[in-house]
């Protein structure tokens, strides 16, 4: 386990706090995603770091499962619409969400969430290189995009902006 390099992404995960933000103000549907996003991050480096039958993956694949119904609801089903729409008619903001977002959300890019696993590249078979992980978490905690997030900041502006065009 000590050599498991995968565990060295995990616990760079856990280590990240949202202590200096105030996440009951965060935009809702943004909010939920920016869970289910690190709920997937630590899914697929979990099964990389530990077998898929230990009890952390399995809780990890009840939440994944719970959150499939979860994401249709109210105006988080509209969630992959919006990423594609800020790619049309904001791209600046669409270039500074988490590349994480841009490669799942985006119509265009072969990237999915497949049985809960981050798969970038469906047609490869290589594991997740644990670079690709550490650059995908520090996204998500970058200061300026947890701010977007607030109810009254930019991101969730045009999230609300594309709900009332949509």
């Amino acid at each position: 386990m000590e050599e498991n390099e995968f565990l060295s992404v995990l616990s760079h995960l856990y280590e990240k706090t949202l202590i200096l933000q105030d996440p009951g103000q965060f935009n809702k549907v943004l909010y939920f995603y920016l869970i289910d996003s690190l709920a997937h991050i630590d899914y697929t480096a979990g099964i990389y770091a530990f077998n898929i039958l230990s009890p952390k993956n399995i809780m990890s694949g009840e939440y994944l499962r719970w959150r499939i119904d979860e994401e249709k609801k109210g105006d988080r089903a509209k969630f992959c619409g919006f990423i594609n729409w800020l790619k049309e008619n904001h791209l600046e903001k669409f270039v500074s969400l988490p590349s994480l977002w841009q490669m799942i959300y985006d119509a265009e890019d072969p990237a999915s969430y497949r049985s809960f696993r981050i798969v970038p590249d469906p047609d490869s078979r290589n594991p997740i290189p644990t670079e690709f992980f550490f650059v995908i978490i520090d996204e998500f905690f970058e200061p300026e995009f947890l701010k977007s997030l607030y109810e009254d900041a930019s991101l969730s502006a045009l999230f609300k902006t594309y709900i009332a065009r949509s």
